[in-house]
């Protein structure tokens, strides 16, 4: 594996957090009561997953008074993202060191995102419905199928049960930012329920620097509206149906030069899902999900014609996945068919529809101090044929705190429709991309601190790039085009500590990465060797105090390795104070430094900034 050199204040962050693990913890995580459902698509104890994982809670998430998805994954350990400007700009999120299409998003089991860039709406999604999210490292083709390859991130929105409860916020900050949101929930006999809305607006900043060729010193802002709702009926003990469905529109400025013109970017989300559960016998439980995503993005940069474009992708899907108990093992069958469909306004048009039908099955084994994982899944695809996928998991109590584990598994990303169609530049023969993945890990909890390590492999073949001049040489590839040449190699260390002492939490991380291009040598453009995050809460009766910290070394912004973006160090600080019993007042403070940065060349980044808000919920 290639050699690593941590910053001094990685390694200070991460020394001292593990180094103080054992005496510093004094008071019981409760660890114990987190049930994850990403890794194998079924409700697992914490303590039994084998993959590598993170958890962002509710409690997390309305603590930290963060506006939006990106801010919040920001801080969490093995993600790194990129935004062009402002939060209503357009944003993407690796994994691991994966290309921001190397993996895959849902909303409560739906597949969000663009099949012709091949990543989610990320700047789009709204914060304020969700309640928990799940991020797993490393692939789960063998689980979701195409573009598994680097992660998942799964969102679960608000759900209802027992009295009615309801929310709301109000807040305000720098760049004239105000949001309101509201939110009900609760149930009423066989009925549950949960609806959210919120809306946001912002001046903004410019999101160009002086340097771009695009810049405008006007301040490029937006505005977002969401509404989600889930609704669930219990016909009998055993048997739910139900529906969710979420709605997102934003509108939001960017530069396109020093003209007066008003440029926009509208985007808009609407996800809806139905589903039944049934427990057809004891040991038999049923899973029916009918899911119908779009995503529509449009752009306008100019008064003429040629300024405006719109492209739509629709993903239907339907599932049926049967959990057979024997035990306390579980064996998983899974029938799935995807429908992509993608109509754009370029001249000569994209449109385009694939069918991908799937059949997949796993067993989860449990014997004493033993546990295992092993899955196989055949995608089966209209465009790129059939994808062969397996994964094998195996993991070791050494002691009730102690637990080693090693997992294998094969992937693939599936080339965008962009890749095979679009005028001039796709090639309609690109084959899938495969990755082979390997790691191992060691986690240890004792109920009142929490240490992990995984180390991990994974070789990526059939990489597709882009290569200007064409190497078909035709005149109609005379800008470029996208094929399969390359192979990547991402290899890396993760660490992650998380401890508590009496009124004080201490959670903090460290990954080295090595994302490369095999073929050239190259490091993949905008991804750090080293980041690192820490973060200190503070809570004693009604008051919260908290302070975090991220770090990341310098990267490329292109593939050629020529243009360097600096690393960077942000500080951040956050309370909130409980002055009654269903309202509470908050305060963020984001990079305190005023640290100036780049996440992607020639575009801006937020200074120091300042936001607070009034939270009222019911208990």
């Amino acid at each position: 594996m290639s050699s690593y050199a941590p910053t001094p204040v990685a390694i200070t962050s991460l020394a001292f957090a593990f180094a103080i693990a054992p005496a510093f913890a004094q008071s019981p995580i409760d660890s114990a009561a987190a049930v994850f459902v990403t890794a194998t698509r079924a409700a697992q104890d914490s303590g039994d997953v084998l993959a590598d994982y993170t958890l962002i809670d509710a409690e997390e998430i309305a603590r930290s008074s963060h506006q939006s998805v990106i801010d919040l994954l920001q801080r969490q350990r093995g993600i790194e993202v990129v935004r062009n400007g402002g939060a209503g700009s357009a944003a993407t999120v690796s994994i691991r060191g994966a290309n921001a299409n190397q993996s895959i998003v849902l909303v409560d089991g739906v597949r969000i995102g663009s099949s012709t860039q091949g990543t989610a709406n990320w700047s789009a999604l709204p914060l304020a419905s969700i309640d928990h999210i799940e991020i797993i490292y490393g692939p789960l083709s063998t689980m979701y199928g195409a573009d598994a390859l680097g992660g998942v991130v799964q969102i679960f929105t608000r759900r209802g049960a027992g009295p009615a409860r309801v929310a709301a916020f109000v807040g305000a900050g720098a760049d004239a930012t105000r949001t309101v949101e509201s939110s009900v929930s609760g149930g009423a006999g066989s009925l549950n329920y949960a609806i959210a809305a919120a809306y946001t607006e912002a001046e903004g900043f410019s999101s160009t620097t002086p340097k771009s060729s695009s810049y405008n010193a006007d301040d490029d802002g937006y505005a977002k509206q969401s509404a989600s709702a889930r609704l669930a009926y219990t016909l009998a003990p055993g048997h739910e149906v139900g529906a969710s469905a979420l709605h997102s529109r934003l509108d939001g400025q960017y530069d396109a030069g020093a003209s007066s013109y008003d440029a926009r970017v509208m985007q808009r989300l609407d996800n809806l899902a139905l589903f039944a559960n049934n427990r057809i016998a004891p040991t038999w439980n049923s899973h029916v999900q009918l899911t119908r995503a779009a995503d529509k993005s449009g752009t306008d940069s100019s008064a003429a014609a040629s300024g405006k474009s719109q492209i739509n992708t629709v993903q239907q899907g339907l599932s049926w996945q049967n959990d057979l108990s024997f035990g306390v093992d579980m064996l998983q069958l899974l029938l799935e068919r995807r429908v992509e469909k993608v109509l754009s306004s370029s001249t000569p048009a994209l449109t385009g529809e694939r069918a991908t039908n799937s059949v997949a099955a796993s067993y989860q084994l449990k014997r004493g101090a033993h546990l295992a994982t092993i899955s196989a899944r055949n995608d089966k695809s209209t465009v790129y044929g059939e994808q062969a996928t397996g994964a094998l998991a195996y993991g070791y109590r050494i002691s009730r705190s102690l637990r080693a584990s090693a997992s294998a598994g094969t992937s693939f990303r599936a080339p965008t429709f962009n890749e095979l169609y679009f005028p001039n530049f796709g090639v309609a023969t690109n084959k899938p991309e495969h990755g082979r993945n390997a790691e191992l890990a060691l986690a240890f909890d004792n109920g009142v601190a929490q240490l992990g390590a995984t180390v991990y492999r994974n070789r990526v073949s059939d990489l597709l790039v882009t290569a200007t001049p064409c190497p078909f040489s035709p005149k109609t590839y005379t800008s470029g085009c996208a094929y399969n040449v390359d192979r990547a190699l991402l290899e890396g260390v993760s660490l992650n500590g998380r401890t508590q002492w009496s009124a004080f939490s201490l959670s903090t991380s460290l990954d080295w990465q090595d994302p490369r291009d095999d073929t050239t040598g190259k490091a993949l453009n905008r991804r750090a060797k080293r980041h690192a995050t820490v973060k200190l809460d503070y809570v004693t009766g009604p008051l919260t105090l908290g302070a975090d910290m991220q770090a990341s070394s310098a990267r490329f912004d292109d593939a050629a390795n020529r243009n360097t973006l600096g690393g960077y160090t942000l500080f951040n600080l956050y309370g909130a104070w409980r002055f009654a019993p269903d309202w509470s007042a908050q305060l963020r403070v984001d990079n305190v430094g005023d640290k100036r940065y780049e996440l992607a060349r020639n575009y801006a980044t937020a200074g120091a900034r300042v936001f607070a808000g009034l939270r009222y919920a019911m208990p």
